[in-house]
């Protein structure tokens, strides 16, 4: 049976997207989840303007009217959202910033993998004091879950908790992931005994919080919103349905309305940041202290030619991954020498080449916010790079933990045999 044309799709999703978008209790909903937040409605053809925000819950069928097919949220909380912009240095970003939501992003290829992990991490999170936690469906494969800025104490270590983003974010989610992992793989283990679809017990990995994804300024899809994709809602899940959840239950002519936001106590989440903190002290991986210590390298020759077959493959466009392709972009010329203007050329011609390019406000965020900080290392070579479907090693990657070591020893060659013709050269001349 032949797919139907885009054409087709869209049609079907707008005129889905009227009818949802009508109900009065769906725009209030949505309303009411925005306040305080960065909000981008999205079209077909990609995101609106940033930043917006919404005034009036028919507002969100007035941008429907105008194409929007969904709806994204920021999990940063703003005093004035409307006066966020890609030039705020870092202080003034806390000084606009009210608090942060703890969003976990979980995504996998197989719906299943990510319903065992959405349990496995309210487990977590129950057994560190956290009893009120938001879950919803992503409106694909995965699930989101919220713990409210409420939860968490204001200040920790004598540091405020809101300028503390996205660092606490991600120390905690790497934390939950590493509490979760071992469970996380034996259940998916047992999960692919009885389905075939199934080949590779490693899969598992491919369900874990992408860390990737908390950074500033990021949106994620608001509760209730359709997914273009899939015509389907994120709808809110209660955290004992997780199991029993399918994919009709997200049918946007089916869905009833339930509060994504728990009613949290006061420092709910105080012993979660607590052991979080004091894990990431001990356990610090070895490519974070790398990160600290790192000095950058100027090398002059950053034609294509001297990046590993991983970094050639992402420059080349990507489909899925984007996000986490563009991590790598930014980090490893950082770490080469690459100033801001030639960096926004080349991550501008890299998303031409995506088949649905990223947001260019999105971009500029990243830019921005890696510009005012030191350079840091792109992810080490591992199953970050396999997960992304880059992965595909020559003779050299065997000599190299990293794509910058791979840079630099390429680097060195050339350097080398340069040296060598020179010299071959000077001896024939005399």
């Amino acid at each position: 049976m032949e797919k139907p044309s885009l054409s087709i799709r869209e049609e079907r999703v707008r005129r889905i997207t009227h009818v949802y978008y009508s109900r009065p209790d769906i725009q209030k909903t949505i309303f009411d989840f925005s306040f305080g937040r960065e909000i981008c409605p999205r079209y077909f053809e990609g995101f609106g303007k940033r930043p917006d925000s919404l005034q009036y819950p028919t507002d969100i069928l007035g941008l429907v009217r105008k194409g929007a097919t969904s709806f994204h949220c920021s999990e940063e909380l703003w005093a004035n959202p409307l006066s966020l912009s890609t030039d705020l240095n870092e202080k003034e970003l806390n000084e606009l910033r009210i608090g942060w939501d703890l969003l976990i992003d979980i995504d996998s290829k197989y719906f299943d993998y990510s319903k065992i992990l959405a349990e496995l991490i309210v487990e977590v999170l129950n057994f560190h004091g956290v009893k009120n936690v938001g879950i919803k469906f992503s409106g694909s494969k995965g699930f989101h879950l919220i713990v409210p800025w409420k939860a968490f104490p204001e200040k920790m270590n004598n540091l405020k908790t809101s300028d503390m983003f996205p660092q606490y974010p991600r120390i905690i989610t790497k934390y939950i992931a590493h509490l979760t992992n071992r469970k996380l793989i034996e259940k998916v283990s047992a999960l692919t005994k009885t389905n075939q679809y199934v080949k590779d017990f490693q899969a598992s990995k491919e369900v874990l919080p992408d860390v990737i994804l908390v950074s500033p300024r990021h949106l994620f899809r608001m509760p209730y919103s359709l997914h273009e994709k899939t015509s389907l809602v994120s709808v809110v899940i209660n955290q004992n349905k997780i199991k029993d959840f399918q994919l009709k239950d997200a049918d946007p002519l089916k869905i009833e309305i339930k509060n994504f936001f728990p009613k949290s106590k006061e420092g709910e989440a105080t012993e979660l940041l607590m052991q979080a903190l004091d894990w990431y002290k001990e356990n610090n991986p070895e490519e974070e202290k790398k990160n600290i210590e790192f000095k950058p390298i100027k090398i002059t020759d950053r034609s294509e030619k001297n990046f590993p077959p991983c970094v050639k493959k992402i420059l080349q466009g990507v489909q899925d991954g984007k996000k986490r392709s563009l991590f790598v972009l930014i980090n490893l010329f950082r770490s080469i020498g690459a100033e801001k203007d030639e960096l926004e050329k080349i991550i501008s011609a890299w998303n031409a080449k995506n088949e649905s390019p990223l947001h260019q406000g999105y971009i500029k965020s990243q830019i921005s916010w890696a510009i005012r900080r030191k350079p840091i290392l792109p992810p080490n070579c591992n199953e970050f790079y396999k997960n992304l479907g880059v992965c595909s090693p020559d003779e050299l990657c065997k000599f190299v933990k990293n794509p910058l070591n791979y840079v630099v020893r390429k680097n060195f060659i050339a350097n080398q045999s340069l040296s060598r013709k020179n010299k071959d050269n000077f001896k024939n001349k005399n």
